[in-house]
């Protein structure tokens, strides 16, 4: 009996370690991006960061998108990252030129549109075109890293994520990994005519001769037209142009930091955006 006992251990140990063997464990130094960017290189683009926004939760996210910050070259895959970090800082700033260490150090301080916390905006409980009709008692204003709004991009992303953000929103503001996937999910994602952000900063996206004409050519600028272009792009207003120069400075700032060269154009300023 003991023989047996002995016998059996054996076997399944031997069975353990040949599925381990053949399943390898992801870890941080598994991860592609973790090679771009360490713990405290984040912590030091992000001081101030809310504990949502932790730099285990971003890698962990990174793992349902394996071609973020990877699929280009060693440039772009580091301009990609600061380019995703600058965007998703300026929609969760909380600084000012006046505060403590500067404008560009106050990044991912919100988990949500501030103006929506206190009232309802109604405006964004659309389903627009498609089928994703909003929920009764639920409100679909900006939460996560890129303020993902609007129902229907709640339940595209929550389709796509197999997650259900359609029912439950608050996810995107309540759990780190997931408000990283929901900002990571709409830079990756193709949505025409629009380009993704992605495609435009690893170099797969190839302006057409309208989009030259229009002035959209691959780069910074070209993030912010496909994320808010109808709002910050080509226009003279003041309080929406420095939405624009404040994305350009936490992108400038971030690469600076990184030794990141910069493209000869950062700017959306002279771009047509998409109506």
């Amino acid at each position: 009996m003991h023989y047996f006992k002995y016998f059996l251990i054996i076997i399944l140990n031997s069975y353990f370690l040949a599925v381990t063997a053949q399943t390898p464990v992801i870890t941080k130094h598994d991860n592609r991006v973790a090679k771009l960017i360490s713990k405290k290189q984040f912590e030091s683009l992000f001081p101030h960061h809310d504990t949502l926004y932790k730099y285990e939760a971003f890698l962990a996210a990174t793992e349902k998108f394996p071609l973020f910050a990877t699929e280009g070259t060693d440039l772009q895959n580091k301009r990609e990252l600061m380019a995703f970090f600058a965007n998703i800082a300026h929609e969760t700033t909380d600084g000012w030129p006046e505060a403590e260490g500067g404008a560009y150090v106050w990044g991912l301080v919100y988990k949500e549109e501030q103006d929506c916390i206190k009232k309802p905006c109604p405006i964004y409980n659309s389903a627009g075109t498609s089928s994703y009709s909003p929920i009764q008692g639920k409100n679909y204003y900006g939460r996560g890293p890129l303020q993902l709004s609007y129902a229907y991009n709640y339940g595209l992303a929550g389709d796509d994520l197999n997650l259900p953000l359609l029912q439950n929103p608050d996810l995107v503001s309540s759990n780190g990994t997931i408000a990283f996937e929901a900002a990571l999910w709409f830079w990756m994602k193709h949505q025409k005519p629009k380009p993704s952000c992605h495609e435009v900063m690893c170099g797969k996206w190839i302006p057409t001769k309208e989009d030259l004409d229009m002035k959209r050519i691959p780069g910074f600028g070209m993030t912010i037209n496909i994320i808010n272009g109808g709002l910050e792009c080509n226009t003279t207003k003041k309080d929406v142009s420095d939405n624009r120069n404040e994305r350009i400075g936490f992108y400038q700032t971030f690469c600076k930091k990184m030794k990141i060269p910069l493209e000869n154009d950062c700017d959306c300023k002279v771009m047509v955006s998409y109506r």
